[in-house]
């Protein structure tokens, strides 16, 4: 389907549709019009996060290469002033 035919089924301007084929920022309701002109609006779902999981499910899993590492307190022995 050429981008003049999806603009006449869709609305959305050519340009519009460029951008979202170079990856760039669309407006979403130009982004589910092109899912639905194209059949593809059961992938609706798959912008949408599951509710049910805490953001961080969503973070990369790191191996702690980058953790920050904590010193080891040393314990001394307290003495009051006058003692030696």
């Amino acid at each position: 389907m050429s981008q003049q035919d999806l603009e006449d089924k869709t609305g959305v301007s050519k340009r519009s549709i460029s951008r979202l084929e170079q990856g760039e920022s669309v407006q979403l309701e130009n982004l589910f019009k092109i899912l639905l002109a194209l059949d593809l609006g059961e992938n609706i779902d798959l912008l949408v996060p599951d509710q049910t999981k805490r953001p961080s499910f969503y973070l990369e899993k790191s191996d702690n290469k980058n953790r920050r590492v904590r010193k080891k307190s040393v314990k001394k022995d307290f003495k009051w002033g006058d003692e030696k």
